[in-house]
């Protein structure tokens, strides 16, 4: 068989890793790699094992109900993914393609571990674009008339595709609660400073204004209170008063760029566990 990556998550009591490990060994597994954490405040454990494989002639599917019992054991929601089993993604942009171009450039050298299933806008600006890879492009225009249509249209594309991660490459809507509710934890954006820092239009404006010495990005999942879901990630770069507008946007887009790709990547590597409103990444 081959290998695979176990995460949990369970209320912290003694005995986790015991089982855990107890039962990999059992059925032939070799630990290549192993993470864990407990977190005091929340008082859940996590945890992050990446396995070669087993010396059994055991598939995964196997092999997940017969971790089943552990799991029930300590209350746990886990997942087991296999190494080759690719993650399916569909990226959303509007009118700023930086990030949406970044993201496929390094899925083309295979960085990223996923299968990129479409892209979808509500411009045409980047349709010659996702032609160039070969991507289906869905032009979906959005109006206050026509935001339901254009949310339905998206989650009928996720389900029939069985699409695993959507990610927001600067895509300049805001999506419904309904919507959010339903991709909780699926769902992948990039945000254009230290949230909750210059929210709104013109972001990189704003900091000029205030005389900033850093400006950062911000990726973050996606949930119904706007720009406030679990942070995953976020980077930043140091700027002087001899940087105009125009410097700090650029700058900008690199870091936007830089902290997104991290995100998705973990994310598709199953490094990232929910924690209420915060994550754990084992990087």
């Amino acid at each position: 068989m081959d290998g695979f990556m176990l995460t949990l998550s369970c209320p912290d009591r003694p005995g986790i890793v015991h089982a855990v490990t107890g039962f990999l060994a059992e059925h032939g597994c070799n630990i290549a790699d192993s993470q864990q954490f407990g977190d005091r405040d929340t008082r859940r454990f996590f945890m992050r094992v990446h396995v070669e494989g087993n010396t059994e002639p055991l598939g995964l599917d196997a092999l997940r109900q017969a971790f089943e019992k552990v799991g029930e054991s300590f209350a746990m929601e886990w997942h087991i993914n296999g190494e080759r089993e690719r993650s399916r993604v569909v990226i959303m942009v509007s009118k700023q393609g930086h990030c949406l171009n970044d993201l496929l450039y390094r899925w083309r050298v295979g960085a990223l571990p996923a299968d990129i299933t479409g892209i979808v806008s509500n411009h045409r600006d980047f349709e010659a674009l996702a032609a160039s890879y070969a991507i289906p492009y869905h032009y979906v225009p959005v109006t206050p008339q026509t935001r339901a249509d254009a949310e339905g249209q998206l989650l009928e594309l996720v389900d029939t595709q069985n699409v695993d991660l959507v990610i927001l490459a600067r895509y300049m809507q805001v999506l419904s609660k309904d919507v959010c509710r339903q991709l909780t934890g699926r769902i992948i954006n990039i945000h254009h400073s230290f949230l909750p820092s210059f929210r709104g239009a013109k972001p990189y404006h704003q900091a000029h204004d205030r005389g900033v010495k850093l400006i950062g990005a911000t990726a973050h999942y996606v949930t119904a209170n706007l720009d406030e879901g679990p942070i995953i990630e976020q980077e930043v770069a140091r700027v002087d008063h001899g940087d105009d507008v125009d410097d700090l946007t650029a700058i900008g887009r690199d870091v936007e760029c830089l902290a997104l790709a991290r995100a998705v990547r973990w994310h598709l590597e199953h490094r990232v566990l929910l924690d209420g409103h915060k994550t754990i990444v084992f990087r």
